[in-house]
């Protein structure tokens, strides 16, 4: 059994090294190879828990175990998610924003961050709102209702409400479709909170989650209903409107927990002493770095596309071809960033490290 420790789990870095293989492998197949979730063979796929499983492990390292909320160390902490999450974030933007766009450079950082996706640079803003809340609510919760498991509970509820709400327009309406709820990106953090919460509870009762996993029957339940829910998803369509989104939402846990349990159940293949879970916790420490530097590293090859979508369905040679190209531009964005790094100042500013 692994047990929660003060050092780093090697294995959930190495997690987090392959989510981000992932992510970079998505933005290859949508804008290098220039594929569409309706064409590719793999993008679906990909796009059910690359990014639940990234808010995943954010939330998981979130928790504290022995940690005194005060009105200094609330300030502190988020005057530091602050500093790590927006000023890379905007610095890069701005980098992406000349080097790879053709519009004007304050035409183009308007448009940007009056976009949810922030010309894909959402994710530190969205992090950062769910690092705050989180917060927020661990200050209280320590101070109102300390050993409880009910607040962090009914939290995580809230936000899977809140997520429902987007894809239930008939019930709720079309509620989040404001400027702030699109301009502030709120509208990405509603999709993903829970995730980071269901992370931050797995990290809270981490002795009882092992003993689920290590249940016979759990696996196996897990595995099937991850291929129902999946071929609902891509067969079999029985559910209509609003309803679709339940099965996605089922396969985005599901296959998040199966990722999970790979990794936690093969963690001697992940440590520092070997040399695949050596590379993978080298970019899993590095994910930033990586995150704000591949947009504007990652190559324009429409032919490849073009050749995939004439030849489709053909899911393995998508995602050898994804990855293939994403490890070599995560392989500069590494150097890149280590060459960055030399100075103390640009380490702390650009990548939030001291």
């Amino acid at each position: 059994m692994t047990e929660i420790k003060t050092n780093r789990m090697e294995w959930l870095d190495a997690m987090r090294g392959f989510t981000m293989i992932l992510v970079v492998a998505y933005h290859v197949a949508q804008m290098s190879f220039g594929e569409s979730e309706k064409t590719s063979a793999s993008l679906p796929f990909l796009v059910l828990f690359r990014m639940p499983l990234f808010f995943f492990v954010s939330g998981f390292l979130a928790y504290r175990v022995k940690f005194l909320w005060t009105a200094s160390s609330f300030g502190s902490l988020c005057l530091k998610k602050l500093k790590v999450q927006v000023i890379p974030a905007l610095v890069f933007l701005c980098v992406y924003i000349v080097l790879r766009t053709q519009t004007p450079f304050w035409d183009g950082f308007v448009a940007a961050m009056k976009s949810p996706t922030k010309d894909g640079y959402w994710f530190t803003w969205v992090l950062l709102q769910m690092f705050i809340i989180y917060y927020v609510f661990a200050a209280m919760s320590q101070r109102w209702m300390r050993n409880s498991h009910i607040p962090i509970v009914l939290l995580w509820a809230a936000a899977v409400f809140g997520y429902l709400s987007l894809y239930m327009p008939n019930t709720f309406g079309k509620w989040y479709k404001t400027d702030f709820m699109m301009q502030s990106s709120f509208y990405e953090t509603l999709k993903f909170f829970h995730f980071f919460l269901i992370g931050n509870i797995a990290h809270r009762y981490w002795h009882q989650s092992q003993k689920l996993f290590d249940t016979k029957w759990f696996f196996p339940v897990v595995v099937l209903l991850a291929f129902l829910s999946c071929a609902d998803i891509f067969q079999w369509h029985y559910l209509k409107f609003q309803w679709t989104n339940l099965p996605k939402t089922m396969a985005m846990y599901l296959l998040m927990i199966t990722a999970l349990m790979f990794f936690r159940h093969y963690q001697q293949a992940f440590t520092q002493d070997r040399p695949f879970g050596k590379a993978l916790q080298f970019i899993g420490t590095r994910t930033l770095d990586v995150y704000l530097l591949h947009f504007i590293l990652l190559p324009k090859l429409p032919q490849v596309g073009e050749w995939l979508n004439a030849n489709r369905p053909n899911f393995v040679v998508d995602i050898v071809l994804a990855s293939s190209v994403a490890l070599v531009v995560i392989a500069f964005c590494l150097l890149i960033s280590s060459i960055l790094r030399m100075s103390p100042l640009l380490k702390e500013y650009l990548f939030g490290r001291k």
